[in-house]
């Protein structure tokens, strides 16, 4: 009796593993993506995608809307001008993978690796607390709030706890993001549209943050030792004292506070 409930149990185990095994390996995407032109996609909507290694491979002829890519590694893949609008990325590896003009809404991509990630003109409105965006380029990226379209009420790209050092955020728009504790010490910021972001206790140590637009930000505790804040927009900041390292920021006199 003993043998036959080891042998059921053992049975069992295998069915789970089965049942849980990605539906394609890296092989069987390599097939589809080798005859797909753009007028017949490779199709990998709502395919399991889970933990397999996808790094390197060039996407841009493939359908990967509503596809789990749990775990999976995209390091270096190319995802340019796709759709992945509500696919399931939670600690997915992206990193230095090409997402220009590529849309992600409606994702959960917390604890995902994205730096060195080329992020130029995407628009996100995705969860990605936690994650590593160091050294991205999210220069000209739109990552805020459509106030004429929020049937839902107020979606918005949440960035709490992100690594964002060194990034180049240049021209982006992040309006109404959640970024409280974000790391963006040494980030390019020029004239990145940050108006109404909770930056509450955010990194911002040499930083440039000319002709950023902090308008009705959230900043207590946000520290801005180093940072150049040159025709730098602090919009309804009341009390300058709940702004950490002030003094030590560079072109102070430029900054424009009403």
């Amino acid at each position: 009796m003993k043998i036959h409930f080891y042998g059921l149990g053992l049975l069992a185990a295998l069915f789970c593993l089965s049942a849980s095994a990605a539906d394609l390996n890296r092989s069987a995407v390599q097939k589809l993506l080798a005859k797909a032109d753009n007028s017949h996609p490779a199709q990998l909507r709502r395919k399991d995608l889970k933990g397999v290694d996808l790094s390197g491979l060039d996407f841009r002829n493939a359908d990967l809307w509503g596809s789990d890519l749990r775990n999976a590694n995209l390091s270096n893949s190319d995802l340019s001008g796709l759709n992945l609008d509500l696919t399931v990325m939670s600690k997915v590896n992206l990193s230095g993978a090409n997402l220009s003009n590529t849309s992600i809404f409606g994702v959960h991509m917390g604890g995902a690796n994205l730096s060195n990630t080329n992020l130029t003109g995407s628009r996100f409105i995705a969860n990605l607390d936690r994650s590593n965006l160091s050294h991205a380029n999210l220069s000209n990226a739109n990552w805020g709030v459509d106030m004429k379209n929020q049937p839902m009420g107020l979606m918005r790209v949440s960035l709490n706890n992100v690594d964002l050092s060194g990034a180049n955020l240049t021209d982006a728009n992040l309006n109404r993001a959640l970024m409280r504790h974000a790391n963006l010490s040494g980030a390019v910021l020029k004239n990145t549209v940050l108006f109404g972001v909770d930056l509450s206790g955010a990194n911002l140590t040499d930083a440039d943050l000319s002709g950023a637009d902090l308008s009705e930000s959230k900043l207590e505790d946000a520290d801005f030792t180093g940072a150049n804040l040159a025709g730098a927009r602090f919009g309804g900041i009341k009390d300058k004292s709940v702004l950490k390292g002030l003094i030590s920021s560079k072109n102070l006199e430029a900054a424009i506070f009403d």
